[in-house]
């Protein structure tokens, strides 16, 4: 059982690492781009490190739902890459950093694609069982350890987050448009 679980789990990292990355490849109109910069900057105008973690836990969260999880997580992950693809229509100085980097080089990064990998293959995991009519009682424990693990992760994730957030702001670097 642990070597599917670990298959399933890289299966998904990279299926969520390749969505993402096409998402961030779509072109974004100056309209939309400007439209989304507007609602990310009401977003994170009062956001702190706990409102990090419930933005990203809210996200999260259904992903463990059976089935529908997957959709939504692979949803999610390109509408994180279309994110980035919109700021970089915004912000055109930026457009030289590799939106992978931001998911494998930065320590919240690394915790919430974990996190987002882990919720979509146990959604996986959970719907296979059901289609195939396997008792779903032996995966009570494990689905509810592996949340514990998501929220832990995306908790501390959200304020080491808003901790590099803050060291840019201290650093005085001008980002346009904030």
């Amino acid at each position: 059982m642990n070597k599917i679980r670990f298959i399933t789990f890289f299966a998904f990292l990279a299926i969520f690492t390749t969505i993402f990355q096409l998402g961030s490849m779509s072109t974004v109109s100056e309209e939309d781009a400007s439209l989304f910069m507007e609602e990310f900057k009401k977003l994170v105008l009062d956001i702190d490190g706990f409102g990090i973690f419930v933005h990203n836990t809210t996200i999260a969260l259904p992903m463990f739902i059976p089935g529908f999880g997957i959709f939504w997580g692979l949803f999610s992950s390109w509408s994180t890459g279309y994110a980035f693809a919109a700021i970089v229509t915004f912000m055109p100085e930026i457009a030289n950093i590799s939106p992978l980097s931001v998911l494998f080089l930065s320590p919240f990064g690394l915790m919430e694609i974990f996190s987002y990998s882990l919720a979509i293959s146990r959604s996986f995991i959970l719907i296979k069982a059901i289609i195939t009519k396997t008792k779903l009682s032996q995966f009570i424990k494990p689905t509810i350890i592996e949340i514990g693990i998501v929220i832990g992760l995306l908790l501390a994730g959200g304020y080491i987050e808003f901790y590099m957030i803050e060291l840019i702001e201290n650093e005085n670097i001008e980002m346009p448009g904030f």
